[in-house]
């Protein structure tokens, strides 16, 4: 058993707190809205009311926050988590967030002496639920190894990418395919609808095909019954497609999929779905055409 403090109960965090009580940690959380507090002392979890209080004694502190913004106010403020968490803890960044905002997050823990981890996680809402997450992980391989006991209940698999910071950018890297994959599913059923073949199909084949995706099997069928529930938000998307471009820029990389992709997201956007799934994209992009995907 693992004493684990862990801040941030959003999309992904109430899950993950769920998976370590299950595999048999001790979890103390703090949240900045008291909403989701109560789904997890529910749960087994203890309440903390300050940042300090929840950190206190705690072996592992994790976290999982939406953007730079939050990492800024939780973890890097003059009483943020860098500043009170004790030196004995090793400290695991779930975010997904810049690469210049998890390198200023290890410079502050470094400065203490406070073992630090990126570990930014692949999946959404039900992956997270499911303890089906694949996590990226960057930071001393030593560290990484202690993290495993409270990483595996979370996930499906665990990745080692090397020194501090590479987990952020694999995971930039892996959302460009998120947000390609997105917009080709978009264009093809687009397409697919004003040819006037029967989506059902289409989909039938994307499912057996050597191009088969999971994205287009979950995807795929939401879109077709007008379903842009949240497993992944739209706003998160638009944040993440931000990033990537800046962080292929800063490298001299062009990525033109990413581009088109946050075109649609923006519109999208512009259109009042920002809570909904990140794939209302896909309904920006046949608006624009004057198509309709949805199947009756």
């Amino acid at each position: 058993m693992t004493r684990v403090a862990f801040l941030g109960l959003g999309t992904m965090g109430l899950g993950m707190v769920r998976n370590l009580l299950a595999a048999g940690h001790e979890v103390t959380v703090w949240n900045r809205s008291s909403g989701p507090l109560q789904q997890a002392t529910d749960a087994g979890a203890t309440a903390a009311d300050t940042i300090l209080s929840a950190v206190d004694g705690a072996e592992v502190v994790m976290y999982c926050l939406s953007d730079d913004a939050a990492v800024h106010a939780v973890v890097l403020a003059e009483d943020g988590l860098a500043a009170v968490v004790g030196s004995d803890a090793l400290v695991i960044d779930l975010s997904t967030i810049s690469p210049e905002a998890s390198a200023a997050e290890r410079d502050a823990f470094a400065a203490r002496g406070v073992r630090f981890l990126d570990a930014p996680v692949f999946g959404s809402r039900g992956e997270a639920s499911d303890g089906g997450l694949w996590i990226v992980v960057g930071g001393d391989r030593r560290d990484f190894e202690t993290a495993l006991p409270v990483l595996e209940p979370l996930s499906e698999t665990v990745h080692y990418l090397g020194a501090g910071g590479s987990g952020v950018r694999m995971k930039l890297v892996g959302n460009l395919v998120v947000a390609s994959q997105l917009l080709a599913l978009g264009e093809a059923l687009t397409l697919a609808a004003r040819a006037g073949l029967d989506l059902r199909t289409v989909l039938e084949v994307l499912h057996v095909t050597d191009f088969r995706s999971p994205i287009f099997d979950g995807v795929g069928p939401a879109v077709l019954a007008d379903d842009y529930s949240p497993s992944f938000a739209l706003h998160l998307m638009q944040k993440d497609g931000r990033l990537i471009q800046e962080f292929a820029s800063g490298l001299d990389v062009p990525v033109p999929s990413v581009a088109a992709a946050s075109r649609y997201v923006d519109a999208a956007m512009a259109a009042g779905w920002r809570d909904e799934n990140a794939s209302a994209l896909i309904k920006a992009l046949a608006t624009e055409a004057g198509v309709s995907l949805t199947a009756p």
